[in-house]
């Protein structure tokens, strides 16, 4: 089974016309739920996530031959779909999107009132997208440092710095709303 995926990424990469639309499609059919899931991690937004997939693979195919064969093709993919999530959170003002799942406690914690989460969403919407991607991934989602830094395509010390930047950020802005993080 390796050499046949070793095949399609090799056929991916070369855009031959005769197998270039088949080794697309068998690439999506494999990737594109863990595409979506890596896309909903960032933007907590399942109709966004849907919508960001499909780009994501518009933009695989228009740079297939940029493609190295030779490394794995998820972490490539997660790379270019950080990106285009990237873009998506620049586009938007930070109260169009509250992402409550980020700030929501686990279910035994039920004395964190809403009103917390609420703001604690709102502080985390305001981040600049960079930050709120590296935060969201490596503190909400517990990825490892490295995996964070190969999608944003970034080193492993910068995905630390953003974090930390990120966190300062967000006890700023719950400080100034009367929250003590």
């Amino acid at each position: 089974m390796r050499d046949g995926v070793r095949n399609v990424l090799d056929d991916f990469r070369q855009g031959n016309p005769e197998n270039f639309d088949r080794a697309f499609a068998e690439l999506f059919r494999l990737h594109q739920r863990a595409i979506y899931g890596w896309l909903w991690r960032i933007v907590r937004n399942p109709a966004a996530a849907e919508d960001l997939t499909i780009e994501t693979f518009w933009r695989i195919y228009r740079a297939h031959a940029r493609f190295d064969p030779a490394r794995e093709f998820e972490p490539w993919a997660r790379a270019i779909a950080t990106h285009v999530a990237i873009d998506w959170m620049r586009r938007r003002r930070p109260e169009e999107e509250l992402p409550a799942e980020i700030a929501a406690p686990p279910a035994s914690d039920a004395a964190i009132s809403a009103e917390i989460r609420r703001k604690t969403a709102q502080a985390f919407a305001r981040l600049p997208p960079k930050l709120r991607i590296a935060a969201v991934l490596a503190v909400v989602e517990e990825r490892p440092h490295q995996e964070v830094a190969d999608a944003l395509g970034i080193s492993v010390g910068a995905v630390k710095l953003r974090v930390f930047r990120a966190l300062r950020l967000l006890r700023k802005d719950l400080e100034q709303q009367g929250i003590t993080p």
